[in-house]
Protein backbone atom coordinates (compact mmCIF):
# COMPACT_ATOMS: atom_id res chain seq x y z
CA UNK A 1 0.00 0.00 0.00
CA UNK A 2 1.45 3.52 -1.02
CA UNK A 3 -0.24 6.02 1.33
CA UNK A 4 2.00 9.38 -0.10
CA UNK A 5 -0.39 11.74 -1.47
CA UNK A 6 -3.19 10.13 0.19
CA UNK A 7 -3.78 12.70 3.40
CA UNK A 8 -6.89 12.32 4.74
CA UNK A 9 -5.46 8.27 5.30
CA UNK A 10 -2.13 9.09 6.24
CA UNK A 11 -3.85 11.51 9.16
CA UNK A 12 -6.04 8.43 10.07
CA UNK A 13 -3.57 6.03 10.54
CA UNK A 14 -1.21 8.55 12.55
CA UNK A 15 -4.22 9.38 14.79
CA UNK A 16 -5.12 5.45 15.33
CA UNK A 17 -1.28 5.06 16.04
CA UNK A 18 -1.33 7.28 19.14
CA UNK A 19 -4.41 6.15 20.41
CA UNK A 20 -2.91 2.53 20.61
CA UNK A 21 -6.03 0.92 18.36
CA UNK A 22 -3.96 0.51 15.16
CA UNK A 23 -2.42 -3.32 16.19
CA UNK A 24 -0.60 -6.47 14.95
CA UNK A 25 0.81 -6.15 11.61
CA UNK A 26 -0.99 -2.83 10.79
CA UNK A 27 1.04 -1.33 13.69
CA UNK A 28 4.25 -2.50 12.50
CA UNK A 29 3.75 -1.83 9.16
CA UNK A 30 3.00 2.21 10.00
CA UNK A 31 6.14 2.14 12.18
CA UNK A 32 8.17 1.10 8.89
CA UNK A 33 6.73 4.10 6.87
CA UNK A 34 7.42 6.31 9.91
CA UNK A 35 11.38 5.47 8.87
CA UNK A 36 11.21 6.42 5.56
CA UNK A 37 8.90 9.09 5.72
CA UNK A 38 10.26 12.43 7.37
CA UNK A 39 6.57 14.21 7.00
CA UNK A 40 4.69 11.06 8.31
CA UNK A 41 6.51 11.79 11.74
CA UNK A 42 5.46 15.45 12.18
CA UNK A 43 1.82 14.64 11.25
CA UNK A 44 2.22 11.78 13.85
CA UNK A 45 3.76 14.47 16.69
CA UNK A 46 0.98 16.51 15.82
CA UNK A 47 -1.44 13.81 16.73
CA UNK A 48 0.35 12.89 19.68
CA UNK A 49 0.19 16.49 20.86
CA UNK A 50 -2.88 16.73 19.99
CA UNK A 51 -4.41 13.82 22.19
CA UNK A 52 -1.55 12.98 24.95
CA UNK A 53 -2.90 15.39 26.92
CA UNK A 54 -5.59 13.06 27.88
CA UNK A 55 -4.18 11.06 29.82
CA UNK A 56 -3.51 13.61 32.22
CA UNK A 57 -6.93 12.88 33.40
CA UNK A 58 -6.90 9.01 33.33
CA UNK A 59 -7.61 7.02 36.67
CA UNK A 60 -5.32 5.06 37.97
CA UNK A 61 -6.18 1.69 37.55
CA UNK A 62 -4.63 -0.97 40.67
CA UNK A 63 -4.16 -4.63 38.69
CA UNK A 64 -5.91 -7.37 40.56
CA UNK A 65 -4.33 -10.22 41.92
CA UNK A 66 -4.90 -12.58 39.56
CA UNK A 67 -1.68 -10.29 37.41
CA UNK A 68 0.67 -11.26 40.35
CA UNK A 69 -0.42 -14.13 40.89
CA UNK A 70 0.58 -15.44 36.92
CA UNK A 71 3.64 -13.19 37.58
CA UNK A 72 4.76 -15.46 40.13
CA UNK A 73 3.66 -18.44 38.42
CA UNK A 74 5.65 -17.58 35.54
CA UNK A 75 8.44 -16.79 37.12
CA UNK A 76 8.48 -19.96 39.56
CA UNK A 77 8.21 -18.27 42.73
CA UNK A 78 7.26 -20.07 46.03
CA UNK A 79 6.10 -18.46 48.82
CA UNK A 80 8.57 -18.84 52.33
CA UNK A 81 7.91 -20.17 55.52
CA UNK A 82 4.95 -22.42 56.51
CA UNK A 83 3.62 -22.43 53.22
CA UNK A 84 5.20 -25.07 52.18
CA UNK A 85 3.75 -27.21 54.99
CA UNK A 86 0.41 -26.18 54.31
CA UNK A 87 0.51 -27.36 50.70
CA UNK A 88 1.22 -30.68 51.60
CA UNK A 89 -2.43 -30.70 53.80
CA UNK A 90 -5.41 -31.76 51.64
CA UNK A 91 -7.83 -29.92 54.24
CA UNK A 92 -5.47 -26.63 52.90
CA UNK A 93 -6.44 -27.74 49.36
CA UNK A 94 -9.75 -28.12 50.08
CA UNK A 95 -10.42 -25.09 51.95
CA UNK A 96 -8.78 -23.37 49.09
CA UNK A 97 -10.58 -24.82 46.89
CA UNK A 98 -14.42 -23.46 48.10
CA UNK A 99 -12.39 -19.94 48.69
CA UNK A 100 -11.05 -19.70 45.16
CA UNK A 101 -14.91 -21.01 44.03
CA UNK A 102 -15.96 -17.67 46.49
CA UNK A 103 -13.50 -15.63 44.94
CA UNK A 104 -14.38 -16.10 41.10
CA UNK A 105 -17.70 -15.66 41.86
CA UNK A 106 -17.09 -12.23 43.25
CA UNK A 107 -14.62 -11.16 40.92
CA UNK A 108 -16.97 -12.38 37.99
CA UNK A 109 -20.00 -9.85 39.42
CA UNK A 110 -17.69 -7.43 40.50
CA UNK A 111 -15.76 -7.04 36.73
CA UNK A 112 -19.82 -7.44 35.35
CA UNK A 113 -20.69 -4.23 37.09
CA UNK A 114 -17.52 -2.83 36.54
CA UNK A 115 -18.19 -3.25 32.28
CA UNK A 116 -21.66 -2.38 32.39
CA UNK A 117 -21.33 1.22 34.47
CA UNK A 118 -17.87 2.13 32.47
CA UNK A 119 -18.15 4.62 29.75
CA UNK A 120 -18.10 3.77 26.31
CA UNK A 121 -15.92 6.42 24.31
CA UNK A 122 -17.19 6.77 20.86
CA UNK A 123 -15.53 9.78 19.87
CA UNK A 124 -12.66 12.56 21.26
CA UNK A 125 -11.52 15.89 20.07
CA UNK A 126 -9.12 18.24 21.15
CA UNK A 127 -9.71 21.99 20.43
CA UNK A 128 -6.94 24.37 19.71
CA UNK A 129 -6.47 28.12 20.36
CA UNK A 130 -4.69 30.14 17.39
CA UNK A 131 -1.86 29.25 18.65
CA UNK A 132 -2.77 26.14 18.12
CA UNK A 133 -2.17 25.17 21.71
CA UNK A 134 -4.78 22.53 23.26
CA UNK A 135 -7.10 23.90 25.49
CA UNK A 136 -10.13 21.73 25.90
CA UNK A 137 -10.35 17.69 25.49
CA UNK A 138 -13.60 16.29 24.82
CA UNK A 139 -14.81 12.46 25.23
CA UNK A 140 -18.14 11.63 24.10
CA UNK A 141 -19.45 8.80 26.28
CA UNK A 142 -21.67 7.00 24.37
CA UNK A 143 -22.73 4.44 26.59
CA UNK A 144 -24.44 7.10 29.15
CA UNK A 145 -25.31 9.77 26.70
CA UNK A 146 -22.58 12.12 27.98
CA UNK A 147 -20.25 14.53 26.42
CA UNK A 148 -17.31 15.45 29.10
CA UNK A 149 -15.35 18.57 28.05
CA UNK A 150 -11.96 19.01 30.58
CA UNK A 151 -10.28 22.60 30.18
CA UNK A 152 -6.30 22.37 30.06
CA UNK A 153 -5.00 24.76 32.21
CA UNK A 154 -7.35 27.95 33.23
CA UNK A 155 -8.67 29.95 30.63
CA UNK A 156 -10.29 33.42 32.75
CA UNK A 157 -13.51 34.28 31.24
CA UNK A 158 -14.72 37.67 32.15
CA UNK A 159 -17.82 37.71 34.82
CA UNK A 160 -20.23 39.29 32.55
CA UNK A 161 -19.72 36.34 29.70
CA UNK A 162 -19.72 32.98 28.84
CA UNK A 163 -17.99 29.98 26.78
CA UNK A 164 -20.48 28.22 24.96
CA UNK A 165 -19.86 25.11 22.50
CA UNK A 166 -21.25 24.49 19.74
CA UNK A 167 -21.17 22.03 16.27
CA UNK A 168 -20.96 23.49 13.08
CA UNK A 169 -22.67 21.41 10.35
CA UNK A 170 -21.72 21.51 7.21
CA UNK A 171 -24.78 23.38 6.08
CA UNK A 172 -26.88 25.07 8.09
CA UNK A 173 -26.82 26.88 11.79
CA UNK A 174 -24.62 26.19 14.33
CA UNK A 175 -25.87 24.12 16.86
CA UNK A 176 -25.41 25.41 20.65
CA UNK A 177 -24.30 22.13 22.85
CA UNK A 178 -24.26 24.26 25.73
CA UNK A 179 -21.96 26.64 28.16
CA UNK A 180 -18.54 25.76 29.82
CA UNK A 181 -16.60 26.21 32.94
CA UNK A 182 -13.94 28.59 32.22
CA UNK A 183 -11.72 25.67 34.61
CA UNK A 184 -12.13 21.89 35.50
CA UNK A 185 -14.67 19.82 33.68
CA UNK A 186 -18.40 20.37 32.60
CA UNK A 187 -20.79 17.28 31.55
CA UNK A 188 -23.25 17.76 28.73
CA UNK A 189 -25.91 15.81 27.03
CA UNK A 190 -24.58 13.77 24.14
CA UNK A 191 -26.78 14.12 20.79
CA UNK A 192 -26.66 13.17 17.31
CA UNK A 193 -26.41 16.99 17.29
CA UNK A 194 -22.88 16.92 18.59
CA UNK A 195 -21.70 13.43 17.07
CA UNK A 196 -24.13 13.48 13.73
CA UNK A 197 -22.23 13.06 10.51
CA UNK A 198 -22.91 16.15 9.29
CA UNK A 199 -20.53 18.01 11.74
CA UNK A 200 -17.72 19.32 10.01
CA UNK A 201 -16.37 21.05 13.44
CA UNK A 202 -16.39 21.99 17.10
CA UNK A 203 -16.14 25.61 18.13
CA UNK A 204 -15.74 27.35 21.83
CA UNK A 205 -16.51 31.32 21.58
CA UNK A 206 -16.90 33.96 23.90
CA UNK A 207 -20.46 35.12 24.50
CA UNK A 208 -22.30 37.38 26.72
CA UNK A 209 -23.87 35.81 30.07
CA UNK A 210 -26.02 32.67 29.56
CA UNK A 211 -25.01 32.36 26.27
CA UNK A 212 -25.28 33.78 23.09
CA UNK A 213 -28.79 35.97 22.67
CA UNK A 214 -28.79 34.75 18.61
CA UNK A 215 -31.37 31.75 17.86
CA UNK A 216 -29.56 31.09 15.24
CA UNK A 217 -25.76 31.31 15.91
CA UNK A 218 -22.70 32.57 18.13
CA UNK A 219 -22.48 36.61 18.39
CA UNK A 220 -18.99 36.41 19.79
CA UNK A 221 -15.36 35.53 18.64
CA UNK A 222 -14.06 31.61 17.92
CA UNK A 223 -11.66 31.04 20.61
CA UNK A 224 -11.36 27.36 19.95
CA UNK A 225 -11.75 25.24 17.50
CA UNK A 226 -11.42 20.98 16.15
CA UNK A 227 -12.81 18.31 14.57
CA UNK A 228 -14.06 14.99 16.55
CA UNK A 229 -11.60 11.60 16.32
CA UNK A 230 -13.82 8.81 15.65
CA UNK A 231 -12.68 5.55 17.91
Amino acid sequence: MNIRGNDPLRQKLASEYVLGTLKGGARRRFEGWLYNDADLRNITAEWRQRLEPMAEFATPVAPPKRVWQQIEQRLHLTPQGGWTRWRESVSFWRSLGLASSAIAALLVIVLSTQLVNAPQISHVATLMDEKSQTALLLTADSRHDTLEVRMVGNAPVPADRDLELWAVPKSGNPRSLGLLADKGSVKLALSERAIGGDVALLAVTLEPRGGSPDPNGPTGPILYKGNWVRL
